[in-house]
């Protein structure tokens, strides 16, 4: 089931970005979505090799950190774009993902699920710091887009 979440999250979440960043380099973009995904699905495992190393029965395998990364560039590039959780629990996307940052966070410290939650909490990071190296602008756009939100509100 974990996999297929995963498969159908970057389903989604993967032609938004491939999108985004076609708009933002032109036709370098695909080149830029290849990089993401497949450095995160390295970088975001990096940690959970460090940690677990010297365990001879852990194992894991698979592409949480890949998929974390893409789907926090989307929040990064469109912070104010819905987000459903099980197609019903809607919520702008820096909401969804502070939410799950907190999870995957307090999933990744519990750790009796056989799920990698690290690699998802690392993957987000390493998406984070991705879209701030290749496009710094979107920090800046994305705490404005977020303020705004924030503003209207009040």
């Amino acid at each position: 089931m974990h996999l297929l979440w995963n498969m159908f999250s970057f389903y989604f979440f993967g032609f938004a970005v491939e999108r985004d960043f076609g708009i933002l380099f032109g036709e370098a973009g695909v080149y830029y979505f290849i990089a993401l995904y497949l450095t995160a699905l390295v970088v975001s495992d990096i940690p959970t090799y460090l940690k677990e190393r010297n365990n001879a029965d852990y194992n894991s395998l698979g592409a949480s950190g890949g998929v974390g990364s893409v789907i926090f560039v989307f929040i990064i590039l469109e912070p104010l774009q819905s987000i459903c959780l099980y197609f019903a629990l809607c919520m702008p996307g820096f909401v969804f993902g502070a939410g799950y940052m907190a999870y995957t966070y307090y999933q990744g410290r519990k750790s009796k699920d056989n799920i990698n939650h690290d690699a998802h909490l690392y993957g987000a990071l390493y998406g984070l710091l991705f879209c701030g190296v290749v496009y710094p602008a979107s920090l800046l756009l994305f705490y404005d887009q977020v303020k705004y939100w924030v503003g209207t509100l009040f």
